[in-house]
């Protein structure tokens, strides 16, 4: 933990802030972890062509790009589209997190990578 000062009179603790600099180190772990995910999971193929998010090069912007293509594609042949909306924000919230182990584990990644996920998992509940 770090005092940063926020403002005022310098001798008054309420002025100052803790900053832990922690968080840099597990966001680097973070990006080990989904960099190894991504590589076990694309080199078996367990993630689909469409799945956008989680995976370099792809964004929602890209994936919005492909639902208008296809969307433009079906009006273009007159094949008729019906559409479902689902807003996913904060999904990861909501997903049960031992079934979400469950399916990792089953994935056969490293159990190293189980545990570290495990403890994010139990952080958040």
């Amino acid at each position: 933990m770090v005092p940063v000062y926020k403002g005022g009179d310098q001798l008054v603790v309420g002025n100052y802030r803790p900053v832990s600099l922690t968080w840099v180190v597990c966001k680097q772990m973070d990006h080990v972890i989904a960099w190894y995910l991504r590589q076990v999971w694309e080199m078996s193929g367990s993630l689909y062509e469409g799945q956008h998010g989680f995976r370099p090069g792809y964004s929602c912007k890209s994936q919005s790009v492909m639902i208008c293509q296809d969307i433009a594609d079906s009006l273009d042949e007159g094949v008729r589209t019906d559409a479902i909306i689902i807003d996913f924000s904060k999904a990861f919230d909501l997903v049960s997190h031992d079934r979400l182990l469950t399916k990792i584990v089953a994935t056969r990644v490293d159990l190293r990578v189980v545990v570290w996920v495990k403890d994010v998992c139990r952080e958040l509940d």
